[in-house]
């Protein structure tokens, strides 16, 4: 445990340098985090080259981000999909990371897969490519052949990546207890709840085989489409650190030329793209929750392919069709209907005047209704959508968030391969099929009979409900608990004056304790100084010490409140 707390510390004292570096030093002044830097490495807090402020403060922390290693450029990728939590500049910014990490040395791979499989690449394969076709902050890839002649790929997860994400996790979570009114007060109300997103979604892509267990759902869904296809994992090779896929040859989704150098039409091959997405979405609520063109592959027979499951997205039922209701409200220009389903959707929200909202809600709809084929882009529209949704602080299930996204990529991709690409035209018929479903006798049953349970659930134990509290209240066990807000400042400032006082009241002690001592008549085996009994020579020295520190926590404390 100690070991670790010291690993922590060097590691908490690089992130400070790193904030520090990009001129973040009022997240370190203003909080407890000060306590990691030595007063003599605050005086060094100097920018090289180029001046820091030179760049705005969103670019500042992508430039952190990048510095601070795999941890917080994964962190930042995953939270540049939660508009409701970040500002829409930083998304912009974090959507620009890249993982730009070298390759681990071949001899390394080889240990990972012995130690995971318990065998050597030779016994698990007829080839093997020593240099990796791809790599990432997670891991990276190689390509190789299975025994029985199978073509595959080989995710192997980076050494040493699980303890540094872990380790980095535990001094986030730290940084943001210490900093939390700090953060308050620059309007950032849920950064734990941002830390906690994070924290949920990278443990999930450390396992690959969640990813192998992702595959093996979307395969068994989209087993008899003729057009879509998923890779077959190897699970029987796979490991939590090794994933064996199937390999796929084809091009990327936006290279046109290719598919036509194929005799493929890229028009046809988006639509039916955009069909399985929205398929996905609307039908299942089960989808891929990263769609850009490295993910969907074109096969030379026209099969779209998609890869890397690692992050998947879900909706609810009941979520599904509140998301369908705002799609169609747009497109009804009916911003009272709009308001109501997102409200639905809303797992909570800080809507104060509805009246407000819908207000806000039209003005959108005004904005984008009435624009043409060419001037409308569902990706400007869901940026201006998300930025309400930040305003009103509404908390929407994650999948929301990762639809939009995934909109926005598809539609870039789709009118990069089609010319005449509207997602709006593609997205309106899922959403009327949604509509339909919602009213379905069997949909209509099936919420009857949930509201009838929950109903008679209530009657059934409201009776015995109020006799434990009139029986609670009789024996006077009824507690309330108050909660003050805003508090919690002044009770540390009381806690530390009271802390003071204490100190000063025992060095008084001490003075005066060795003063009347110093008087009285001892014996004379009593060892002195100068003729003053060596106990009182003793209390003065400790009331000194105490006298230096309560002066030094008094200074430093006005210097850097």
């Amino acid at each position: 445990m100690f070991n670790q707390t010291f690993r922590n510390i060097g590691r908490t004292r690089e992130i400070i340098g790193i904030l520090v570096k990009y001129g973040f030093e009022d997240i370190v002044v203003n909080s407890t985090l000060r306590n990691f830097v030595s007063e003599k490495r605050r005086l060094t807090w100097l920018r090289q080259e180029r001046p820091v402020f030179e760049y705005t403060r969103w670019e500042r922390i992508r430039m952190a981000a990048e510095d601070l290693g795999p941890t917080f450029v994964k962190m930042a990728q995953i939270l540049s999909n939660r508009p409701d939590m970040i500002p829409e500049p930083l998304i912009r910014e974090l959507e620009k990371l890249q993982d730009n990490v070298g390759p681990f040395p071949y001899k390394q791979v080889r240990e990972i897969i012995n130690r995971e499989t318990g065998k050597d690449i030779e016994d698990l394969f007829i080839d093997f490519t020593e240099k990796p076709i791809a790599s990432a902050s997670i891991g990276q890839v190689h390509k190789a052949k299975l025994k029985n002649g199978d073509e595959v790929v080989i995710k192997v997860q980076r050494p040493g990546v699980r303890d540094l994400i872990e380790r980095d996790l535990a001094i986030v979570k730290e940084a943001v207890t210490r900093t939390e009114r700090y953060l308050r007060k620059q309007g950032i109300i849920n950064a734990m709840d941002v830390v906690r997103t994070f924290e949920r979604g990278i443990l999930k892509e450390l396992d690959y085989n969640n990813e192998a267990r992702n595959m093996d759902r979307f395969r068994n869904v989209y087993h008899n489409y003729r057009h879509f296809y998923i890779p077959k994992p190897y699970r029987d090779v796979s490991t939590e650190q090794m994933l064996v896929i199937e390999f796929v040859d084809g091009c990327k989704f936006n290279d046109v030329k290719q598919m036509r150098k194929w005799g493929l039409n890229p028009a046809k091959i988006a639509e039916v793209g955009i069909d399985i997405y929205l398929t996905m979405i609307f039908e299942f609520g089960y989808f891929h929750a990263d769609p850009h063109p490295g993910n969907v592959l074109v096969r030379k027979d026209g099969v779209i392919c998609l890869l890397d499951f690692g992050m998947v997205g879900q909706l609810m039922e009941k979520d599904k069709f509140a998301f369908a209701g705002v799609f169609i409200s747009l497109a009804q220009q009916d911003s009272r209907q709009m308001a109501v389903n997102f409200k639905k959707l809303a797992i909570e929200d800080e809507i104060h005047d509805m009246r407000m909202f819908e207000y806000d809600l039209n003005d959108l709809i005004e904005d984008y209704a009435n624009l043409d084929v060419s001037e409308s882009s569902i990706a400007d529209m869901i940026n201006s959508l998300q930025k309400i949704m930040y305003d009103y602080q509404l908390k929407v299930p994650g999948g929301v968030f990762l639809i939009f996204r995934a909109f926005a990529i598809l539609e870039g991709i789709g009118k990069t391969v089609h010319p005449h690409f509207n997602t709006y035209e593609f997205i309106k018929p899922y959403g009327l099929k949604i509509l339909k479903e919602r009213f379905k006798p069997e949909t209509i049953l099936n919420d009857l009979y949930y509201r009838v349970t929950q109903l008679s659930s209530f009657a059934n134990s409201l009776p015995f409900e109020i006799k434990d509290i009139m029986g609670k209240f009789r024996k006077g066990k009824i507690h309330f608990e108050v909660e003050h807000q805003g508090y919690g400042y002044l009770l540390k400032k009381l806690d530390s004056l009271t802390n003071r006082m204490i100190l000063t009241a025992v060095m008084v002690a001490l003075i005066l304790g060795s003063s009347i001592m110093a008087t009285a008549d001892f014996s004379p085996d009593m060892p002195t100084y100068y003729g003053v009994p060596q106990i009182s020579v003793w209390g003065f020295w400790v009331a000194g010490i105490l006298g230096l520190i309560l002066t030094y926590a008094t200074l430093r404390r006005r210097k850097y409140r």
